[in-house]
């Protein structure tokens, strides 16, 4: 799915909300010292669990009638009153069809290099660097330009246990990432005109946060069960 619901030209396989999977990726990518985790669930005790330091998280939700009403009434809210977004936040429009599990990833890693996280040279790094003083939109159509971005993309979507999806074809899930930036507890997704501010968030409370906001996200929808929380934190520990 792409922002806003176009038809984009691009298409791509989505990717399995796996930790292996996305491991291999992040791996292949560059990163050195993070890797993904499952999230087990919002209470403290298995919140402790998730090793440290933390720094993002992505959630996979269903896209369902209840999310797109409340998107729509979030998008006019904020167009009438804008929030106040900490400027070193990078943040992409999803321009790709089925790429938000990548785009995703790109937020976690490109809002955490400056922090905690080793990102090696390569594409990945390249893109970021070379795309920071780009608008949303232009670091999408950049993404698009990438050919060994789109080959990583390819190759860790045919992993996994579930079976592959052809390009293009319509997936009502969606991944969103949640970052530390600037004091505040930052949402971005591609699909949205703008990054999302959730309040104030230090470094010690970003996972105690983000299960607030992902509890609210279920709420929205509490037939629903497809939620799953993934953590970029330390391989270290």
């Amino acid at each position: 799915m792409a922002e806003g619901g176009s038809e984009p030209k691009v298409k791509w396989v989505p990717l399995e909300s796996n930790p292996e999977v996305m491991n291999k990726f992040i791996d292949v990518l560059g990163v050195e010292n993070m890797q993904f985790t499952d999230v087990y669930g919002l209470d403290p005790e298995l919140l402790g669990m998730v090793p440290s330091p933390c720094c993002s998280l992505i959630l996979l939700f269903p896209v369902t009638e209840k999310y797109e009403e409340f998107r729509i009434l979030e998008e006019e809210k904020y167009k009438k009153d804008p929030q106040s977004i900490p400027a070193s936040t990078y943040y992409m429009k999803q321009t790709i069809s089925n790429a938000c599990g990548t785009v995703a990833i790109i937020h976690c890693i490109a809002n955490s290099m400056d922090d905690q996280l080793v990102l090696k040279e390569g594409p990945l790094r390249k893109l970021i660097l070379e795309s920071k003083g780009m608008t949303p939109l232009e670091k999408g159509k950049k993404l698009e330009t990438c050919q060994e971005l789109s080959e990583a993309h390819q190759a860790a979507g045919e992993e996994g246990q579930s079976s592959v999806p052809s390009p293009g074809d319509r997936v009502d899930l969606h991944f969103v990432a949640f970052v530390h930036r600037g004091g505040q507890l930052i949402e971005l997704d591609g699909r949205k005109s703008t990054p999302i501010t959730h309040g104030l968030c230090t470094k010690e409370t970003f996972l105690s946060d983000c299960a607030k906001v992902c509890q609210e996200f279920m709420l929205r929808d509490p037939s629903e069960q497809r939620f799953t929380m993934i953590a970029l934190a330390s391989s270290t520990n």
